[in-house]
């Protein structure tokens, strides 16, 4: 198929929707973006879609490999891009997509309670390498017990229970990202920050805020992730004014604010992007080296992480090399955010086609914590092209590291 469509990616992707019979409003609706924004990506006016828009994309025309859309005459399967379900997806959805409005005989949990177990699975996810596993385990009974407990309880307790109930949801939140279900990723994001709203927290709207502003992020919804992440701060801002301001406020507050500039940084706005980087940064850098965030990881350590991000957005491979030289990625408590980041390094090596390097950091991302990189798109982006053109000498290695992402090779 890829032999018979000629031209730019552009190009292609107008010929296979035309041949599906499919308009340019129906194609961006399955992906999230206007007709306005397919005519332009069709025409060449916008820059070849990045991985994730380029697989919905894919997806939606009904193509079995990238060559089809990319038109590099090396077949690659799309579903090797997308990592497989994890194994507790359907405890997990079913816990999440249980409709019962009839409250259950069996007698609710107390809210303390349940913030008890929802520190202790916080505190799993950052401290385990099979951290997906390890939360899969805990959270359909906690998704179940704190919405049992919201419609049990009556006042003040009502409001407790709703606390913990959008904490939960945002502890889904992390669960649910990258995996092949994206429509949980909307319905936990939406539900955190519905029940923060019930809840009249301005601190967990914000963490609500937080979440949201990733999802619409990675859909290429920009404008919608700055107005999101905005809002969010601004939730927080008056109340910041006061020295006794708790921290994790300030954390929540500058969590958001680089959020905003890592948008500005998909849209490729250096500026705009460091600026953000730069009043974040402050924060840290007051809340001192001991201070992490529990839900964003926000700290001194994941703001220099942040700032490879950047670097490698922004693609100045270089700067994010030696930005990441300068610290030890082990100051980074998150097991899970650590590994997260090696694979930020791996990729400002791989723009550079040190491949050598990129397999050596994807390799140290996987020891760190393995889940992290199974289910990252990137890592397995760079995990194929290394296989289809490994470092000299190091073949069997590189299909032991793909094989361990989970790629079939």
């Amino acid at each position: 198929m890829a032999d018979d469509l000629e031209g730019s990616t552009g190009e292609r992707i107008r010929r296979l929707r035309e041949q599906a019979g499919m308009s340019r409003a129906v194609l961006g609706g399955l992906v999230g973006r206007s007709a306005e924004w397919v005519k332009a990506v069709e025409n060449g006016r916008l820059q070849t879609p990045r991985l994730p828009l380029l697989l919905g994309l894919a997806r939606a025309l009904g193509v079995a490999d990238l060559a089809e859309l990319t038109g590099n005459g090396v077949a690659v399967p799309v579903e090797s891009f997308t990592s497989e379900a994890h194994s507790a997806l359907g405890a997990v959805r079913a816990a999440l997509t249980d409709y019962r409005l009839v409250q259950s005989e069996v007698q609710p949990v107390r809210s303390r309670h349940l913030a008890m177990r929802l520190e202790q699975a916080w505190a799993i996810r950052h401290s385990t390498p099979d951290h997906r596993t390890a939360v899969g385990a805990v959270l359909p009974a906690l998704v179940r017990d704190a919405q049992q407990a919201v419609k049990a309880a009556r006042g003040e307790e009502r409001r407790a229970a709703r606390k913990v109930l959008a904490g939960v949801y945002q502890l889904a939140d992390f669960y649910v990202a990258y995996q092949p279900a994206p429509e949980l990723v909307w319905l936990v994001a939406d539900r955190a920050l519905t029940e923060a709203q019930e809840a009249d927290d301005p601190n967990l709207i914000a963490g609500g805020a937080w979440a949201l502003t990733q999802a619409l992020r990675d859909a290429g919804r920009w404008d919608e992730a700055i107005s999101v992440s905005e809002d969010g701060a601004r939730q927080l801002e008056p109340h910041l004014q006061s020295d006794t301001a708790p921290d994790d406020w300030r954390g929540m507050w500058a969590a958001l604010t680089f959020e905003t500039g890592y948008v500005h940084a998909r849209r490729g706005k250096y500026g705009l992007a460091w600026s953000y980087w730069d009043r974040a940064n402050k924060v840290a850098d007051q809340l001192g080296r001991a201070y992490r965030h529990t839900q964003s990881s926000f700290s001194q350590a994941v703001m220099n992480a942040h700032g490879v991000t950047l670097d490698v957005e922004l693609r100045r491979s270089g700067d994010a090399v030696r930005r990441a030289n300068r610290f030890d990625a082990a100051s980074i408590p998150s097991i899970a955010r650590r590994s997260r980041h090696l694979v930020e390094v791996a990729r400002a090596h791989y723009q550079q086609n040190d491949f050598t390097a990129t397999y050596a950091h994807l390799v140290a991302a996987s020891n760190t914590a393995p889940e992290t990189v199974r289910f990252n798109s990137y890592a397995r982006e760079m995990a194929i092209a290394l296989v289809a053109k490994p470092p000299t000498g190091m073949a069997d290695e590189v299909r032991r590291l793909a094989s361990d992402v989970g790629i079939a090779v």
